[in-house]
């Protein structure tokens, strides 16, 4: 039901049963916030959404306090703005003051706030803590003195994705978030989805990058620099030079990238398309011998993390395929090598992916050859601005280019890896004729479409009908495990990403406050599936080739598994 309510001498529309904040967002009047999350029930911790109501004599938590018919609010009076500044020169109090060097200088929530509110001076001085930085995890850095409270990353990690890494310990003035027992996050049950990245509104946590590495290997000549680039940040990347989201770069991020010095550019959308292939083969196997069903995709490193350390019981059910990042690498590094006799350990492979787990992935002890890595360095997206920054590229400019061949060809189905459903229905395709013989009449599966956290489908495949069904972030599959233990729903395919609506949520991906944003990276991608005529895995006539020299290096080789993933129980302290 709608109603009239005053806000700063105006008339507004406002719904009954949502509060304040929500009525002033829609009517396009903003208010700060730094605890908020609009997915989340309101906590009114940080205090910045105070507003003025006419009839009450304290500031109210606009975030919190539900609008009512009558109220007549001011949301930036001068009381108002006194006391939003003296809550962010409170925060300052005790806060690290090296914004110069801080990963987050330019592109913090905190830093906004003293801007806006003009503070320009300390007016209170708070004991600085020494608190030491956690380089432990492969991924993520963490600098506990730079978190203000807000409690947001450990909301997200516990009620969006399912984990609960953070804890609010102690009490009073010595209230902090840190991990159980205070531990290092490298013994900590994280699984490195880097989603708390996101939500952090200060340095307090950001990935952790070699930029000095990287670029003295671009500059040494007796280094062959090549990287892999995923679909998902091509539909992304634009947003860190302030471009609307929904427009895919991917061709002119092919053409920078070897204008900063990589010597071949690669699509890890062929590694898609080999990933999709196997994973088809490997479930068509499954499903016709009935055995170690539902199969669970194994394509997400966090979600394998997470499954290695509290289901281990399911991992025998994961696809055995190894993931599209580290396939690539290992074919990279190998055809180099039979094509251009250029030595593994002189090869440099970088990968560009949407997500801080990828970081942790290729660092896998199971994930080298012959003591080589298959891929030796992991850039999110935002690290790969940066880069071009760094270089002074601008990436907007110039003509599009190909990749580089032999992986230069793609399947339109390669591009949905990008989103939850995605994989799923790329599999769907391939599965459709290694159980029929026969194309699927409608290759788009609706069902499965969107960036709903559930979607599940049913489609008759010759004499099997195949159930599939997509959830993003663990606290998902919980439930979906739960039906499946008690016989209410019984699946072929679980596909489990740990991020909400899939890599192009990743949490590398560009830092936004438009709730838009997810929307147009997931049209985007979408969009390409409509344009190219080859939309299947199996029909990328690139596949055969690839198979060729994988056939090739394994020969005579007893470790035969070094394209198929091992997963193995992982004990965390909890």
């Amino acid at each position: 039901m709608l109603f009239t309510i005053e806000v700063n001498n105006k008339q507004i529309k406002a719904l009954k049963g949502e509060t304040i904040l929500s009525a002033l967002n829609r009517n396009g009047i903003s208010v700060p916030t730094l605890c908020y999350m609009p997915k989340l029930s309101p906590t009114g911790a940080c205090r910045m959404c105070v507003v003025e109501i006419e009839g009450k004599s304290d500031l109210i938590p606009s975030c919190s306090f539900p609008v009512e018919e009558w109220m007549k609010i001011r949301t930036h009076s001068p009381r108002v703005i006194k006391a939003r500044k003296t809550l962010v020169e409170l925060l300052l109090a005790n806060h690290p003051d090296d914004c110069l060097y801080c990963v987050r200088n330019t592109n913090c929530e905190l830093q906004k706030l003293a801007s806006e509110h003009n503070v320009r001076e300390r007016r209170f001085h708070g004991r600085k803590s020494v608190l030491k930085l956690d380089q432990s995890c492969a991924p993520i850095v963490r600098d506990p003195s730079k978190c203000v409270l807000c409690g947001r990353c450990v909301r997200v990690c516990s009620e969006i994705i399912g984990v609960s890494t953070f804890e609010f310990t102690n009490k009073g003035i010595d209230t902090a978030v840190g991990t159980t027992y205070g531990k290092p996050l490298n013994l900590s049950n994280c699984i490195t989805c880097g989603q708390c990245i996101l939500e952090c509104p200060t340095g307090a946590l950001y990935e952790k990058e070699s930029f000095s590495l990287l670029q003295e290997t671009l500059h040494n000549t007796e280094i062959y620099p090549v990287i892999q680039c995923s679909p998902s940040v091509s539909v992304a990347i634009a947003e860190e030079y302030g471009i609307k989201a929904g427009k895919d770069f991917q061709g002119l991020l092919f053409a920078a990238l070897r204008k900063i010095g990589f010597r071949k550019v690669y699509d890890t959308g062929f590694g898609n398309d080999i990933n999709a292939l196997n994973v088809a083969t490997e479930l068509a196997d499954r499903i016709r011998n009935n055995e170690k069903l539902p199969m669970f995709n194994s394509c997400c490193p966090a979600w394998v993390k997470y499954a290695e350390q509290y289901l281990p019981e399911l991992l025998p059910q994961l696809s055995q395929q190894r993931s599209p990042q580290q396939l690539m690498g290992r074919l990279i590094k190998q055809n180099l090598f039979t094509a251009n006799s250029i030595s593994p350990e002189k090869i440099f492979s970088v990968s560009v992916m949407p997500c801080t787990a990828k970081k942790f992935e290729a660092q896998r002890q199971e994930m080298t050859f012959n003591s080589v890595s298959d891929v030796d360095m992991v850039l999110t997206t935002r690290e790969l601005a940066k880069l071009f920054r760094l270089n002074g590229i601008d990436f907007t400019a110039g003509e599009s280019e190909l990749a580089d061949s032999p992986f230069g060809i793609k399947s339109t189905a390669s591009r949905l890896y990008g989103i939850s459903g995605g994989v799923a229905e790329s599999v769907l395709r391939s599965l459709h004729f290694q159980l029929t013989g026969i194309e699927m009449p409608q290759v788009k599966v609706p069902k499965i479409r969107g960036l709903k956290a559930r979607k599940d489908v049913r489609i008759q495949m010759g004499d099997f009908e195949v159930g599939v069904i997509a959830v993003s972030t663990v606290i998902q599959l919980q439930q979906v495990l739960k039906e499946i233990e008690s016989g209410k729903s019984v699946y072929h395919l679980i596909e489990v990403m740990a991020c909400p609506g899939g890599c192009i949520n990743g949490g590398g991906q560009p830092f936004t406050k438009d709730e838009n944003a997810l929307t147009a990276r997931m049209k985007a991608i979408y969009d390409s599936d409509e344009k190219d005529s080859v939309k299947s895995a199996h029909k990328n006539p690139g596949i055969n080739e690839a198979m060729r020299l994988i056939i090739k290096e394994l020969e005579g080789n007893e470790t035969h598994n070094k394209f198929v993933a091992t997963f193995e129980k992982r004990s965390v302290l909890l």
